[in-house]
């Protein structure tokens, strides 16, 4: 985890978390799915043109990775729709690096270091700690359905994470894995809304079409940035410093969307801060 490589997914997180914010702020979540990720099929195909084609053996990566994304985004979809984005955004994001750091071990042997190791914990435990403080409620039951939305949605993260881990390091060209990515798993949320909202569809995008493509600029960019990171560095702390987003998700929540910030995610900034330095030493 070199200096670069912490930067690229640190800002790969801001991003993330902005364009998650957006996402969110579009309280029609078909629409807003289908204009994020209309826009990143037109940035897909304007980029696959010009870079060069990945190689064979990532094309399977590709297309296993494209199915889960879009298990990803309709899940994504169904937490926003069902709780509040500083609740369901730790949640979601919170429960991957420790699905990510024992599929890593498991299915590509990267085991972390002591020094690593001990960073990718305290970064989680952060992690962890911000999303069971989210779920707390004054007397109130836990919304059931919208957590398992939430915890499912960690989990397709976590599987996407791995597979293009494999993928990418297999094409021989991140930004070529990128641009193909963003074809091929942009097209069924936009597809499903034309099939349910037909001819209505187009009026309901054109209000929202501006912070949608920026969305979906923000969604490409965040995650070229982690799979150029991932070509360099273990999967495990990698997939840690991506949910360093959670922090940068809380503050978007509290700023523009009047949600709570408080002490423990102050303290959960600071243990995710730890852990970024404990894996900076490891590096």
């Amino acid at each position: 985890m070199t200096p670069l490589v912490t930067l690229a997914v640190l800002v790969a997180a801001v991003t993330h978390a902005s364009w998650n914010a957006i996402a969110h702020h579009i309280k029609d979540q078909l629409v807003s799915f289908t204009l994020i990720s209309g826009g990143g099929v037109l940035l897909g195909l304007a980029a696959a043109v010009v870079v060069p084609l990945p190689a064979a053996g990532a094309w399977p990566y590709l297309v296993a990775s494209a199915l889960l994304h879009v298990g990803y985004y309709a899940l994504l979809m169904r937490s926003f729709t069902l709780g509040d984005f500083g609740q369901m955004y730790p949640i979601a994001r919170g429960t991957a690096p420790l699905v990510v750091t024992v599929l890593a071990a498991v299915f590509l042997h990267e085991v972390p270091g002591g020094w690593q190791l001990l960073g990718v914990a305290v970064a989680c435990a952060g992690l962890t700690g911000l999303a069971l403080w989210g779920i707390r409620g004054k007397g109130a039951r836990p919304h059931w359905p919208a957590l398992l939305a939430a915890g499912a949605t960690g989990l397709s993260i976590a599987l996407y994470t791995v597979v293009d881990g494999v993928g990418v390091r297999a094409s021989r060209t991140p930004i070529g894995y990128i641009a193909w990515l963003m074809v091929l798993q942009g097209a069924a949320v936009p597809a499903y809304a034309l099939w349910r909202r037909r001819a209505a569809l187009l009026p309901q995008l054109r209000p929202h079409a501006a912070r949608g493509l920026l969305g979906a600029t923000l969604s490409v960019s965040a995650y070229a940035l982690v799979l150029w990171a991932q070509t360099k560095a273990p999967l495990a702390p990698i997939a840690a410093l991506r949910e360093s987003s959670i922090i940068v998700g809380a503050a978007i929540g509290a700023l523009f969307f009047k949600e709570r910030f408080g002490g423990p995610r102050i303290a959960a900034a600071g243990l995710m801060a730890v852990g970024i330095g404990l894996m900076l030493r490891a590096g």
